[in-house]
C-alpha cells in the first residue's frame, strides 16, 4: 500500500491557537526524541484515516478485540471520524479517553490512546494503539507507549497502567515486556464472528516501569490536569 500522505503542517499547537482557547486539551503535546503526540485535531483526521487504510496488519489475522479494520473503506472512513469525535466530546474527569495522533517525521503514522475511569480514586490508566505497517519494526510502538506511560505516571499521578493484546500478537506483547508489564489474566473473546481468541491482559506499576533513556517533554500540562484529574495530580504513594 502507499505511504499515508501528510496533508497538514506539522506545527505544534500553541497558546495563541484559538482552538486551544476553547478546548485546552488541544494544547497538550508530548514530545520524545522522534515523535510528537498530541490529541487528534480535525486536521489530523484525514491523516489518521489514510494511515489506517495504508495497512495495520495482515488481513488474514485480527489483532484487535473489536474487528474494526475488517470494515470496507466506505464504512471505516466515516466510522473512524465518528469515533474520534465521540471520544473527544465525552471527556470528563469521571471517564475519559484521549486519542493521540502519533507524528513521525511530520506525518501521522498511528494512534495512541490513554484512558481512565474514576481516575481520581483508582489512579489507573489503560492504553491501546495501532501503527501503520510502514512504521512498524523501528521501535516507534515502544516509544509512543513509553511516552503516555511517562505522562501518566510522572504528570497525572497514575499508580498502575493496563493494556491487552491477543496472545499471538508478539509485537504488542513484546512492547509490553520491554516496558515492564506483567501478565494479568487471559480471557477469551470473539474478535471475528465464530472465532475465539485468547486476550492477554497486562499490568504495569511505576516501580516496574523500564524507563527509556530519554525524558518526555510535556506542553499544556495544567489544562490536561484540569480536564483529566480535576485539579492537581494526586500524590503518588
Amino acid at each position: 500500500m502507499d505511504e499515508p500522505v501528510r496533508t497538514t503542517g506539522d506545527a505544534v499547537p500553541t497558546g495563541e491557537d484559538p482552538l486551544v482557547r476553547v478546548w485546552p486539551l488541544f494544547g497538550l503535546v508530548l514530545t520524545t526524541p522522534r515523535l510528537v503526540l498530541t490529541p487528534v485535531r480535525d486536521e489530523h483526521v484525514p491523516e489518521v484515516v489514510d494511515a489506517a487504510l495504508a495497512g495495520i496488519h495482515d488481513p488474514a489475522e485480527m489483532p484487535f478485540s473489536i474487528p474494526w479494520t475488517d470494515a470496507p473503506p466506505e464504512v471505516l472512513v466515516p466510522e473512524t471520524a465518528k469515533y474520534l469525535w465521540c471520544t473527544r466530546s465525552s471527556v470528563s474527569v469521571a471517564d475519559w479517553t484521549v486519542n493521540f495522533a502519533v507524528l513521525y517525521e511530520g506525518r501521522v503514522v498511528g494512534l495512541q490512546d490513554l484512558a481512565a475511569t474514576s481516575f481520581g480514586t483508582l489512579r489507573r490508566v489503560r492504553s491501546g494503539s495501532w501503527l501503520t505497517r510502514s512504521g512498524q519494526g523501528q521501535g516507534i510502538g515502544t516509544e509512543m507507549r513509553a511516552a503516555v506511560l511517562q505522562f501518566a505516571f510522572d504528570h497525572l499521578g497514575a499508580t498502575s497502567a493496563v493494556s491487552e493484546a491477543v496472545s499471538w500478537n508478539g509485537s504488542s506483547l513484546g512492547v509490553s515486556r520491554r516496558l515492564g508489564y506483567r501478565p494479568n489474566g487471559s480471557p477469551l473473546v470473539e474478535a471475528r464472528s465464530g472465532q475465539a481468541e485468547e486476550l492477554q491482559h497486562v499490568l504495569l506499576r511505576p516501580e516496574d516501569f523500564r524507563r527509556p533513556a530519554w525524558s518526555l517533554d510535556v506542553q499544556g500540562l495544567d489544562a490536561a490536569l484540569a480536564y483529566l484529574v480535576g485539579s492537581g495530580a494526586p500524590e503518588a504513594d
